[in-house]
């Protein structure tokens, strides 16, 4: 199990930062992803299928495509997410916090965890490539926030 973290401050209030980035809508265009969620809650429990680009709309995903959870849903908060895919498991954890009081900003903590399904000698070769690839993906979320928020409407 690989695991890496980050942390960035937004300016903006923790009820808009979880907008941008707990609730899962049908398209993310900052991450080109469609999301077919099942049933219309959100918390625990809730499961989602992830897939590249713009689903058309009455397409279904094909077989095969990453299917998730949300294991952890602490409104405003906290939000944990199991994505499996066939050769592995990635679980994504995003912590709120208040940031500058005075401000209204938010700090925004991104845990990523990559399991392999099964373990193999060549795994255990590239650990140190495999935990500079989930250092530089958490990078890389914490650099998407601010296009994040640009789609949500401000409070």
């Amino acid at each position: 199990m690989t695991t890496a973290s980050g942390s960035r401050e937004v300016a903006a209030p923790r009820s808009r930062v979880w907008r941008a980035l707990a609730v899962l809508e049908p398209y993310c265009a900052v991450c080109d992803v469609s999301y077919v969620v099942d049933g219309e809650a959100a918390g625990p429990g809730t499961t989602f299928v992830c897939v590249p680009g713009t689903l058309p709309e009455g397409q279904t995903p094909r077989a095969g495509a990453p299917r998730g959870e949300i294991v952890e849903w602490e409104p405003e908060r906290v939000v944990t997410t199991r994505l499996e895919l066939t050769p592995e498991t990635w679980t994504t954890r995003i912590e709120l916090a208040d940031a500058d009081a005075d401000a209204g900003g938010t700090r925004v903590t991104v845990t990523l965890t990559h399991q392999p399904r099964r373990v193999r000698l060549a795994d255990r070769l590239s650990r140190t490539a495999l935990q500079r690839m989930v250092q530089r993906t958490v990078d890389g979320e914490l650099a998407k926030l601010p296009a994040h928020l640009e789609q949500v409407a401000a409070d």
